[in-house]
């Protein structure tokens, strides 16, 4: 690493994800050795970064030169953007090859997604195959056409290339309010995006709903503790040089498991008790829900089955379980209806 301070470059820091991982990172044991720069594209916000001790580059991820050049000049990237901007992790990679050209190797710490491991099972089946990440093999196995498919080969080409290590985290239904520094100054957004949508399609038709029976199944973990596992990752990355990377470097963020007929049923129960609703039990959403909700698409209605071995190899902790993200839905809903209202 470069000097007395490591070079961090993260995307993203005012999303759900990324703020949470900047927060605990500037939380850190050691954050006064580390040096963080994020890109915005709101003035404001870059300015309040920079009263974090966040160096804050006003521009855009569609920049690739800017992104490249940012790239450049860090120890350790944390992408947590778009997961699916195969243009701006190129740019990436350009600008760490220019980085490793002057003799380090840097961490490359990317944000992909259990839908890479997700079906078409429209909500109404669950027997699929559970992918484990400590089985390169199986890993390894996914379809290059699968979503993020494309996003995580580049970047575990560059690092059998050598240029690079990389280290892949794959969230899975994230849920939680956010909450921190960013979060209380306006910074980063604290709402997570799939359960959230399936509350505002509730609202507006005034009844929960679900992708066929939803009997599908997908992990879940909460945000906080989703942010614990890239600063452990990080951890183990700097205390052990022989911590699974490339082909051996995929992590899922997963600690349970739910159905989305479960979720749904949470949801209409919140809506029931908010008086938003006259039934808790949650109807299939009609091609016209789907189109009008959801872009036409029925991923919602998808299974996407993983196990997160290596992750807690690695020292993760957590403790939260799918009875606490059932228990955290009235909250959302809670919250929704506040913000609609407000914007009304």
């Amino acid at each position: 690493m470069s000097g007395t301070k490591t070079n961090f470059f993260l995307t993203g820091a005012t999303g759900y994800i990324g703020g949470s991982v900047l927060t605990r990172f500037l939380e850190h044991p050691h954050a006064g050795t580390f040096q963080f720069t994020v890109l915005v594209r709101d003035p404001k916000k870059a300015e309040k970064f920079k009263e974090l001790g966040v160096n804050a580059v006003v521009g855009s991820h569609t920049d690739a030169a800017l992104v490249e050049k940012l790239a450049s000049e860090a120890d350790v990237v944390i992408a947590t953007a778009d997961c699916d901007d195969l243009g701006a992790a190129k740019a990436t990679l350009v600008g760490l090859k220019k980085r490793h050209a002057l003799g380090v190797v840097p961490i490359f710490i990317n944000t992909s997604g259990t839908g890479v491991i997700s079906d078409d099972a429209k909500g109404m089946h669950s027997d699929v195959t559970i992918y484990d990440d400590s089985d390169a093999d199986q890993i390894e196995s996914i379809a290059p056409t699968q979503m993020h498919r494309d996003v995580d080969l580049a970047i575990t080409a560059a690092d059998a290339e050598g240029y690079i290590k990389s280290y892949i985290i794959l969230p899975s239904t994230i849920y939680g309010l956010a909450t921190g520094r960013l979060v209380d100054l306006g910074i980063q957004n604290p709402h997570s995006m799939q359960i959230p949508s399936l509350i505002s399609a509730a609202l507006d038709r005034g009844q929960a709903g679900m992708v066929g029976d939803g009997k599908n199944l997908w992990p879940n973990v909460e945000i906080h503790e989703l942010a614990d596992l890239y600063t452990t990752l990080y951890d183990k990355i700097v205390s052990d040089a022989d911590t699974g990377h490339g082909r051996n470097g995929f992590y899922f963020g997963a600690s349970g498991e739910h159905s989305l007929y479960d979720v749904s049923k949470a949801i209409g129960t919140a809506l029931v008790a908010l008086g938003k609703s006259e039934s808790e039990e949650p109807t299939t959403f009609t091609q016209a829900d789907l189109d009008k909700y959801f872009g036409g698409s029925a991923y919602l209605g998808s299974n996407s089955r993983c196990r997160a071995t290596r992750s807690l190899s690695i020292g993760w902790k957590h403790v939260k379980t799918t009875e606490d993200m059932l228990a955290s839905i009235r909250s959302e809903v809670e919250a929704i209806i506040k913000k609609k209202a407000g914007s009304a």
